[in-house]
């Protein structure tokens, strides 16, 4: 259909048929599961872990506590939950994975994976994990392509994100005023009686965490004075221990929209934090909810802006708004897209047009996005093959380019994992970098030609080289004209001198030079490369499954011995041309 028809279909994904994909989300039984239905799964795997480490601690000698330990996970009741709970995560990473080699959504699952990492969350922390079906589905997917503010206040009402940036327990503290209830509207600038502490007189109020509750609600109609007083220093207290988390202002301005250098400063980060109090999660179903008792009520300032006091959960929609709308934040979205998709460094022009395309069209990502992969500097020969694949893509595309069938077991997400990139296990919140020497270090290097070669020897699965449409073709071929063929179906028709001897030798110096050199594996103690057992709740490395003691060894751990055809596909898999997009 020719490259500019087809990337005006592709920035309409809507209209692409994408039954393929859909078929294969299907598959996965934990995408269709709602909130507090995985929160209660977890929550029911803790219970009978802390019923195992009671009965434990219970046993006599080592050998009875083996025994009772053996029983324990022998219950296949226990069992089956437990694999339900580990599918929750591994079911969001694979689906992913799968989308990407499959869908014909091509642009749309590439704007997926790039908010996923503007808007990271980690699954390693605590509860972060019960959100992610809910995250990635309802609040990244459908927005990915849409309005900038949608998505970014889907985000600040997401489990996920006010949980693993802190802001669900973020509350006001004792000096200011908060919100005394919901149903009666709100009090400008009163404390209930004396300043710091939360009691005196209620004039009949019911505070809205107790309103909220049928039996907290009778206990309180039926208590003293005395006791509805104990009850609320009782309240002021945790508040006062909670106080005001700044860790989700702080990112909201620095990495979700304004950018550091945003013109923002410190107290304009507090006054975020303070009226984005009370944004928090109802932990038995895993919901947004705005808490009154918990919200800062008082005057701010942002910006330069003033926000008067007395107003509640639309204090902070406001500040969404202005955030969102703020010519920094154009700036700062559009350089990024443009980093992503030319060049790391993103040319001047073409930003600051896609930034008045963002401000002209109220934050429309379609249209941003249509400014930079249309735009002269897209089509130029400094942009092409100038970015670096990040792992996620290199084995999207690798898999793509061999017509593989996606893999619904985590298998292949772990060798994304061990490639460097361990999805939703980014510990810090600025997300996986976003340019070429991150990923080209000595280790990667190796890693990324085994891989190649792996994938080739059908190490990978749903890959095959007997599958792979050039392959009937090429077989029978001379060693150059399968050089040529691979080439032309795998590097795009363009290779160096140098890579095409390769192809044609089979013989691999780089390679030979790696697997010598100490440096050629991933750092097992790396942090960053740190995944999380979902029922556990610990960290585990992403070799865990590949290289883990009685565990079968993983494509990237065994030495690959091609020759013929399968050998050219291998090096072309792991040369410079196909490790950059």
């Amino acid at each position: 259909m020719g490259v500019d028809k087809w990337i005006a279909l592709q920035l309409a994904p809507e209209r692409i048929d994408d039954a393929p994909a859909e078929q294969i989300v299907a598959s996965y039984e934990s995408l269709g599961w709602k909130t507090p239905d995985i929160v209660g799964l977890f929550n029911e795997v803790q219970r009978a872990r802390r019923v195992e480490q009671r009965q434990l601690s219970q046993s006599g000698d080592t050998a009875a506590k083996r025994d009772a330990r053996l029983e324990l996970r022998a219950d296949p009741e226990l069992m089956a939950v437990q694999r339900k709970a580990q599918r929750v995560v591994a079911d969001v990473q694979s689906s992913k994975l799968a989308r990407a080699v499959v869908s014909e959504r091509q642009l749309n699952e590439v704007m997926v994976d790039f908010w996923e990492n503007h808007f990271s969350v980690f699954a390693g922390k605590g509860q972060t994990r019960y959100y992610l079906t809910e995250y990635d589905r309802d609040v990244i997917r459908p927005h990915a392509l849409g309005k900038f503010r949608d998505l970014l206040g889907a985000v600040a009402h997401s489990p996920a994100m006010l949980f693993y940036l802190d802001n669900w327990q973020s509350a006001a503290d004792s000096m200011h005023p908060v919100l005394a209830s919901p149903q009666r509207g709100r009090v400008p600038g009163r404390r209930f009686g004396r300043p710091g502490i939360i009691g005196g007189d209620l004039g009949g109020m019911i505070p809205p965490a107790i309103a909220r509750d049928p039996e907290l609600r009778r206990r309180w109609e039926q208590a003293t004075p005395e006791e509805r007083e104990r009850f609320l220093r009782q309240g002021a207290q945790q508040r006062r221990a909670r106080g005001l988390n700044e860790n989700y202002a702080r990112e909201l301005m620095e990495l979700h929209t304004l950018g550091v250098d945003g013109g923002y400063t410190q107290q304009d980060v507090i006054n975020v934090a303070r009226a984005l109090t009370g944004w928090s999660i109802e932990p038995r179903v895993g919901a947004f909810v705005f808490r009154p008792e918990f919200h800062d009520a008082a005057e701010k300032v942002i910006l330069g802006r003033t926000f008067p006091g007395g107003h509640g959960e639309d204090e902070g929609e406001q500040v969404l708004d202005m955030l969102a709308k703020h010519p920094s934040t154009a700036h700062f979205i559009a350089r990024k897209l443009t980093v992503h998709f030319v060049a790391d460094s993103a040319p001047p022009q073409l930003v600051e047009r896609a930034a008045q395309t963002f401000l002209r069209t109220n934050g429309d990502i379609r249209e941003v996005v249509r400014t930079i992969v249309t735009s002269p500097e897209f089509f130029t020969r400094a942009a092409y093959r100038a970015k670096v694949k990040a792992p996620f893509e290199l084995v999207a595309s690798a898999l793509r380019v061999m017509g593989a069938r996606p893999d619904t077991t985590p298998r292949t997400v772990q060798v994304v994992a061990r490639l460097g990139q361990p999805m939703f296990g980014r510990q810090t919140p600025d997300g996986w970098p976003d340019h070429g020497d991150a990923w080209m270090n000595t280790g990667a290097i190796l890693n990324r030609i085994n891989f190649g070669l792996a994938l080739a020897a059908g190490r990978v699965p749903g890959a095959t080289l007997a599958e792979w449409p050039g392959t009937s073709e090429l077989r029978t071929g001379s060693r150059q004209q399968q050089a040529d063929g691979v080439i032309k179906r795998i590097l795009g028709g363009e290779a160096s001198p140098e890579t095409r001897s390769i192809l044609v030798s089979g013989e691999n110096p780089l390679l030979s030079k790696l697997s010598k050199d100490s440096l050629g594996r991933i750092a097992d103690d790396d942090p960053a490369m740190m995944g999380v057992d979902p029922v556990r709740d610990r960290p585990v490395r992403p070799n865990a499954g590949l290289r883990g003691a009685g565990a079968a060894r993983g494509p990237l751990d065994r030495p690959v011995a091609l020759n013929g055809l399968a050998q050219v596909v291998g090096l072309a898999l792991g040369a410079p041309e196909f490790q950059r997009r």
